[in-house]
């Protein structure tokens, strides 16, 4: 039978050029696309297959339009491209309940990695830094939601203390994307105090530049976290 090559629609004629435009550096990242007239002239379409290419590069994270403004190529930056899947991420986790287990997983083997990676690179200034981050979740202790947001900060200075900007990200967006499953375990009777224990024991394991302690004190925080996670579920 033979191969019918669908017909394609004008917007994605349109989409094709400016993307080729983007990625060989004629349009750079901050600078405005040229505006929708201006398009329409030099593409000989219509209105419609302009404004439906731009918004598709907007869906996708690559351009930002304000009223009255010409789109805007985004400047990238890891934060901004792993949010571009924050709510497919949640949505995934709240119809594939299996999934949280795989995020779980993949959280526990990304910040046993960063917890060792940070014990090698930390300075004395990054130690302080990490040390100051336990302390004001110690103060925290008496509003439930400024302890979670102290906890991921705490996560995050480690991911930073790497030096790989794809780390943060990936470590906050786990955190934000499965945050229904963080604070139950925030809200547990005596919770507080052991979370708050075992950051000191990474803290300290980072600060002495013991990669496998760092690792093992992140993993075993972690872990526990599960656990306890699976108790509350069941009770």
């Amino acid at each position: 039978m033979p191969e019918i090559i669908p017909r394609r629609k004008l917007y994605q004629e349109v989409l094709d050029r400016l993307m080729e435009r983007i990625r060989n550096g004629e349009i750079p990242p901050g600078a405005h696309l040229p505006s929708e007239r201006e398009l329409m002239e030099m593409y000989g379409v219509g209105r419609p297959a302009i404004r439906e290419a731009l918004q598709t590069l907007e869906r996708s994270g690559i351009v930002e339009i304000v009223h009255g403004e010409r789109a805007r190529v985004v400047v990238p930056t890891a934060d901004g491209l792993i949010a571009q899947i924050a709510s497919g991420a949640m949505h995934l986790l709240r119809t594939q309940p299996d999934m949280l287990e795989h995020l779980k997983s993949a959280r526990l083997f990304l910040e046993a990695g960063t917890a060792r990676m940070a014990a090698e690179r930390a300075t004395k200034e990054d130690a302080a830094r990490l040390r100051l981050r336990v302390e004001q979740q110690r103060a925290s202790m008496v509003n439930l939601e400024e302890f979670l947001e102290r906890d991921m900060a705490f996560h995050r200075e480690i991911a930073q203390i790497t030096g790989n900007p794809i780390f943060p990200a990936i470590v906050e967006s786990i955190f934000r994307w499965a945050s229904d499953y963080y604070r139950p375990m925030v809200r547990a009777p005596g919770a507080e105090a052991l979370t708050l224990a075992e950051h000191e024991r990474i803290t300290e394991a980072i600060a002495s530049g013991d990669g496998d302690a760092a690792a093992q004190a992140m993993h075993a925080h972690l872990s526990r976290a599960n656990d306890l996670y699976r108790t509350l579920m069941k009770s």
